[in-house]
């Protein structure tokens, strides 16, 4: 009589039916490099068809009743991201919940994938920054049942619960200053069109109230954001080449202000009095600046706070609201001046 099997699949009968050594399972599955993506899909495959679940502590964090909750952001290098999962974070694991956070770096199909291997881990919940994500991922995971918090965006049409800022109406908010200080030719500098929903939505509302100001359409630079004060000072150096064109420049985040300000400083150009430089988070590089920073501060910790808070009740069975949008505050600093 053959031996029963009293626990899942592991690493090793993945690996016999995949024909590859234990080493490359492991890798496939936690994404790592070096393995290639047709053998990663076919090891993914085998393995959701076998029921496995990690062995060790993380097939303990497998079971029916995990405290595990799958937290994914686009990088960790930014200090919104940051102080939005301390924020979150504590709260979680003061109700003695742990986490795992994952990078997608903006991109959809690594949020995807990042998704596909937490569910082996069969977390208690999932948290995803913004609200765009591939259709298909928002299908599955409303097909799931499991608590699902969407951060630092809103939307009408969430997977489950979503807590963030209306980045649109933000913009709006930070350019309705600008123009009351008689600005009428501005510039945005921030990541290429399409890469950050967030980043598209502020430039949505800055247009939007220039336009009803009767003023043109701001003219707008993208730069890769890998290191965020040297985008700023690219995004400056690309406006300033085009020539006396723009009175003022926003900028997607402080950090790239900061590099834009400098460069232009060291172009010869006086801020705020030749031109207007204008941040947006509030970060804490703003409060040693010389001047204050033009910005607006958004409610990071609070937005994490308020997630993890609407991710504890709904694991506990309460219903929150499905949309929570938490308002910015306005920083008038020192680097937009009145024209005269």
């Amino acid at each position: 009589m053959g031996r029963i099997r009293n626990r899942p699949p592991g690493l090793r009968e993945v690996a016999q039916r995949a024909g590859v050594s234990m080493m490359t399972v492991s890798r496939a599955l936690r994404g790592v490099d070096g393995v290639s993506s047709a053998t990663r899909a076919r090891i993914a495959a085998l393995a959701a068809d076998l029921g496995y679940v990690p062995d060790g502590h993380a097939r303990a964090l497998g079971a029916a009743d995990s405290r595990i909750i799958g937290i994914s952001v686009p990088n960790l290098f930014n200090d919104v991201f940051a102080q939005i999962l301390d924020g979150m974070r504590r709260t979680l694991e003061t109700a003695g919940y742990s986490s795992v956070v994952d990078t997608t770096d903006y991109d959809l199909s690594r949020e995807q994938a990042w998704c596909d291997r937490m569910a082996a881990w069969r977390p208690a919940a999932l948290v995803l920054t913004g609200c765009a994500h591939a259709p298909a991922l928002r299908e599955a995971l409303r097909a799931t049942g499991r608590p699902v918090v969407e951060l630092w965006d809103v939307s009408d049409d969430p997977i489950d619960v979503c807590v963030g800022l209306d980045h649109r109406a933000a913009g709006a908010a930070l350019a309705a200053h600008v123009v009351a200080l008689g600005h009428r030719r501005p510039a945005f500098v921030g990541p290429p069109e399409g890469v950050d929903p967030r980043a598209d939505a502020r430039f949505a509302g800055i247009a939007a109230t220039f336009a009803a100001a009767g003023a043109g359409a701001p003219g707008r630079v993208g730069v890769d954001d890998q290191s965020a004060f040297g985008a700023g000072a690219r995004g400056m150096t690309a406006l300033l080449a085009q020539g006396p064109r723009h009175d003022v420049v926003f900028f997607h985040n402080d950090n790239t202000a900061f590099g834009g300000l400098m460069t232009a400083e060291a172009a010869g150009l006086r801020v705020p009095e030749d031109i207007g430089i204008a941040g947006f988070n509030g970060l804490d590089l703003t409060r040693v600046m010389p001047r204050p920073l033009t910005t607006l501060k958004t409610p990071r910790r609070q937005i994490g706070l308020v997630a993890g808070q609407h991710l504890l009740a709904r694991l506990n069975g309460v219903r929150p609201p499905a949309r929570t949008v938490l308002a910015g505050r306005l920083v008038p600093g020192a680097t937009v001046a009145p024209q005269p």
